[in-house]
């Protein structure tokens, strides 16, 4: 910056008026060339030419440029987004920059509503800036507004700007279980669900054999049986209802795998997560064993089989796509599991035993 000043008195008189503009041309972002916008400085073009010549909103002119060490993001310009954004500017320096990136990344992947609530989270809570969930929540907003769009079908909160980030948390990763259980199951049911079901000692076994099966268990069952779509696409369990006159008294979870030769009772559990009385256990594990057990063999899946569904992929993010006008890297045209668990920069859940 003290080099570029010395060029011209009118390029100094940038480390008054607006310091982040003297940044920018300094220090431009990879693949801008700063020499049109300064020499619009040099001439004594009006200073908001030269910050729009730069690529650099007029608001910026309010942020602290002591904290800035690198490039200046693409940023939103409109007046309506200026005079909301400047009212959550940090004042301390040493937040400049991650809330800089963190507002240019809301704004280019989700929206610009998103961008001024999520400086104004930042401004109530500074560990806002070392979330990992940016992206799930941007693409969660963005959906928010689309209510055509199938993606937006499957939320039960979409985003609204009232919310407080913890919230916003919770209802997102509501959101991406429900993702999760369309993008196994590809909106059909599941073709086998290894035992029979009906009625047994009074009792009745309901397979949860379908997304739509299970998000409504889920609700009436106030649980999060949910999160079990990638365990039942890849086979390693089935999940049951336990009814009695029509009344839901449990859910059952049947596993599978290599570790073990017969199928056993992986979980079971009232409403509310709640643990099953013993006399469910006796049922549920009579009832298991009245079937032909050495039959229900895990078998290994097919490498295609543990790719998200490729039809249910395209489908849900197509309008995003469309609307960016490219495939981000991470969030490809080829579904990939991988992918999908780093919206939250999460591992791909392990087997293990899970409460329902």
């Amino acid at each position: 910056m003290r080099a570029l000043a010395y060029r011209h008195p009118r390029l100094a008189d940038l480390a008054l008026s607006f310091p982040p503009l003297l940044l920018a041309l300094a220090l431009p972002r990879p693949g801008a060339d700063p020499e049109p916008a300064i020499a619009r400085a040099i001439d004594g073009s009006p200073l908001g030419e030269v910050a729009a010549a730069a690529g650099v909103p007029r608001w910026l002119r309010r942020l602290p440029v002591d904290g800035l060490t690198r490039p200046i993001p693409p940023l939103p310009a409109g007046e309506l987004f200026g005079r909301q954004i400047v009212n959550h500017v940090p004042h301390s320096p040493r937040l400049t920059a991650g809330w800089l990136d963190m507002v240019a990344d809301a704004a280019q992947w989700g929206t610009e509503p998103l961008a001024v609530w999520i400086a104004r989270e930042i401004e109530r809570d500074a560990k806002v800036l070392k979330t990992n969930k940016l992206r799930l929540l941007s693409l969660w907003a963005w959906f928010s507004q689309r209510p055509e769009a199938d993606a937006r079908l499957l939320m039960e909160a979409p985003w609204r700007s009232e919310m407080q980030f913890e919230a916003a948390i919770g209802a997102a990763q509501a959101w991406l279980d429900r993702l999760t259980l369309e993008l196994s199951l590809g909106g059909e049911q599941l073709p086998d669900v290894w035992l029979s079901p009906g009625s047994f000692d009074g009792y009745d076994f309901v397979p949860l054999d379908s997304a739509e099966r299970i998000v409504e268990e889920a609700a009436e069952m106030e649980n999060c049986i949910r999160t079990y779509g990638r365990d039942l696409a890849d086979d390693y369990c089935r999940l049951w209802s336990i009814r009695k006159d029509g009344q839901r008294i449990a859910n059952l979870e049947i596993v599978r795998h290599d570790g073990r030769p017969l199928a056993y009772v992986g979980d079971l559990k009232a409403a509310r997560n709640e643990n099953a009385p013993i006399e469910i256990w006796w049922l549920a594990t009579r009832w298991l064993h009245q079937h032909d057990l050495p039959s229900i063999r895990h078998e290994p899946r097919p490498r295609e089989a543990a790719k998200p569904d490729t039809a249910a992929w395209r489908r849900l993010w197509r309008p995003y796509w469309l609307a960016q006008r490219r495939f981000p890297s991470w969030l490809p045209l080829g579904p990939s599991w991988d992918a999908f668990y780093a919206l939250t920069f999460r591992r791909r859940p392990r087997r293990r035993r899970r409460r329902v």
